[in-house]
């Protein structure tokens, strides 16, 4: 594998680990695979819960605790870290400035599209700034209003497609529509990116993601142009995962026909492995009474089923029967839980004896 450059900063395995909240990506799993060479990432969605012991104001303890989770996978690795901070949360601009602040080698910043990013940044500041996109059109128009309003390039581009986990930038019917495949929107984002790039005198590194399972799944993402790939659902299943052991037991226990998508409170679709949660939300059965929150710019609490928060939360902390499990497309392919070095190993084996073949 080539190893992913993003300016100044060299991951030797070009494996990007996707951020997973609530809770599932922290500090453990993202300094494990910062370790192994590949971009570790934390994700700030719902810190403000995990941390509430701090502050029982929920946006001022997930500001809190994302520094907890920055500095405790400082202290565990010398590899790269970044966070995962959606624009979809309240909190945004707050969780920004503060990761900024740490000094965090980049920021994933996806669920919305993050056109004022760089407008956080301060003199000197060393973070990368990386959107997640799904579409070449999402990537112009990133790169021109980057460049228009604050003479900012992109660092690196995610281009998340229609198979990954959690929320997808997709509309329901287009999920299973082959034109929207990863396959087929990674060369027009990097046809697209390539142009803006080759305009500007620079490079600006793809990371594909999105049902990426194997090392030969890298291979051929990677050989339509990526120069990198994020994997979420793979990571699920490791010692290292932030996760309770049941929740991980659930993607284990996964079959194909679990993988369901759901309308999320956050108003887009999403997918996740079906329970008995699920078929209550279903059935019309949840139904909040208020919200303790406000982590969610996009939330309406008069319409929502089910506080999404108080769900990935319960999930986290294994009481599956009041959550659910976000997931990619190939979840139910997880067989075992192994350490991050040795499925890193093993989709690097993979990788190499797929390229051998061609």
């Amino acid at each position: 594998m080539k190893a992913l450059k993003i300016g100044d900063l060299t991951a030797t395995t070009p494996i990007v680990q996707g951020g997973m909240g609530v809770g599932i990506s922290l500090s453990g799993l993202a300094s494990a695979v910062a370790n192994e060479g590949g971009i570790g990432v934390i994700s700030a969605a719902g810190l403000g819960v995990l941390y509430n012991e701090y502050s029982h104001d929920y946006s001022e303890a997930g500001i809190w605790g994302m520094r907890q989770e920055i500095r405790k996978a400082r202290e565990a690795s010398k590899g790269i870290i970044g966070v995962n901070i959606m624009v979809a949360l309240s909190h945004f601009a707050e969780l920004v400035k503060t990761a900024i602040e740490e000094k965090v080698d980049i920021i994933f910043a996806g669920a919305g599209l993050p056109l004022n990013l760089p407008s956080f940044l301060t003199e000197g500041a060393k973070t990368k700034l990386a959107p997640i996109i799904s579409s070449a059109r999402a990537a112009k128009l990133i790169c021109t209003k980057w460049f228009s309003e604050y003479k900012y390039i992109p660092d690196a581009i995610v281009v998340e497609g229609p198979k990954a986990g959690g929320h997808l930038g997709y509309k329901h019917e287009q999920i299973e529509d082959e034109a929207f495949s990863l396959e087929a929107i990674v060369p027009q984002v990097v046809a697209e990116v390539k142009k803006f790039a080759d305009e500007h005198n620079c490079n600006i590194p793809i990371i594909a993601g999105g049902g990426v399972y194997s090392g030969e799944d890298i291979y051929k993402i990677m050989a339509l142009g990526a120069d990198a790939v994020q994997m979420g659902t793979r990571f699920v299943a490791t010692e290292e995962c932030d996760a309770s052991d049941t929740f991980k037991q659930a993607y284990i226990n996964a079959k194909k026909e679990d993988i369901q998508i759901i309308k999320s409170p956050v108003g887009l679709p999403g997918r996740a492995i079906r329970n008995g949660f699920l078929d209550k939300v279903a059935d019309g059965l949840c139904r909040p009474k208020k919200c303790a929150f406000n982590c969610l710019k996009t939330c309406d609490i008069e319409k929502t089923p089910y506080c999404i928060m108080l769900a990935l939360y319960n999930a986290y902390k294994g009481r599956m029967e009041h959550g659910y499990a976000f997931s990619g497309s190939n979840a139910w392919r997880c067989d075992k839980i192994m350490k991050v070095k040795e499925l890193l190993d093993s989709l690097r084996q993979e990788y190499a004896e797929y390229a051998a073949k061609q």
